[in-house]
């Protein structure tokens, strides 16, 4: 199984630029990051400081987010928030820079709320045309843009598999071709989607698979979830991709779960 750590939730016990050799100490080859910047063009020494915690660690980042806002302050993403598509826009060339120097080939952008004063109707179309240029931005890369349904953000539309596939078939229609779902099983369960329905039915275009066990977004096993079945089933569809490990948990006992190969050995 090849997982990915998402090291934004994960080892969050140690400091940022800390947790990629931590994960490769804990026997993982692969790490995936929210933005790791608190604004959406950090200075370019903190950019060379995170790619070199990255490739001293001898770790693969697979993933990225685009910066999404004050995130513990509940903002979940620029993508549809009138008011700030400049920042959005500069944000794209930080990011294609990152993955282009580590190369990183997926770049989730977060949908954003509903705003108080705008009209989800233009901000529906704000998003598409957000979600075409980030896509043209990293496509020069050979890099997919995701989007991601997310649970316990009322105010964030994309609650459903569906939803999300709605706007990703907008941007197609718009042009691009390398906008796909990211399939986190703990948000679609939580939020109540079928995820056995969505696996049958779109498993072989996924552009990603995170986990985390409900109730509690614990680690596999913690829960109820079958996401061994789940991911199983995933593979045997089509889906060739990282697993990203995007849960909560004690950095002592955050992977006492998962069979892996010791660093050292």
């Amino acid at each position: 199984m090849t997982y990915t750590v998402n090291c934004s939730i994960l080892l969050t016990e140690l400091p940022l630029l800390e947790r990629p050799a931590a994960a490769k100490a804990a026997g993982f080859d692969a790490v995936e990051f929210w933005w790791p910047f608190a604004t959406a063009v950090p200075a370019d020494k903190d950019v060379a400081d995170f790619e070199r915690a990255i490739t001293d660690a001898g770790v693969q980042l697979t993933g990225l987010n685009f910066f999404a806002g004050d995130m513990p302050a509940g903002d979940r993403g620029l993508v549809s928030w009138g008011g700030r598509e400049s920042e959005f826009k500069d944000n794209i060339d930080a990011v294609t820079g990152i993955g282009e120097r580590l190369g990183t080939k997926a770049f989730n952008a977060l949908y954003g709320n509903r705003q108080d004063g705008q009209i989800a109707a233009e901000q529906d179309e704000l998003a598409v045309r957000n979600l075409v240029a980030a896509a043209q931005g990293v496509a020069r890369i050979g890099g997919t843009v995701l989007l991601e349904p997310v649970s316990g953000t009322p105010a964030y539309p994309l609650k459903t598999a569906a939803d999300a596939l709605a706007v990703i078939a907008k941007t197609a229609a718009a042009g691009v071709d390398n906008v796909l779902l990211l399939a986190d099983f703990y948000h679609l369960a939580v939020n109540g989607d079928d995820v056995a329905a969505v696996i049958e039915n779109h498993a072989k275009d996924f552009g990603h698979i995170q986990i985390a066990d409900n109730p509690g977004r614990g680690a596999p096993g913690t829960g109820e979830l079958p996401l061994g079945e789940w991911i199983t089933r995933s593979r045997e569809l089509g889906y060739t991709g990282h697993i990203g490990l995007e849960y909560k948990a004690e950095r002592e006992t955050a992977f006492a779960w998962a069979i892996r190969q010791p660093a050292n050995s």
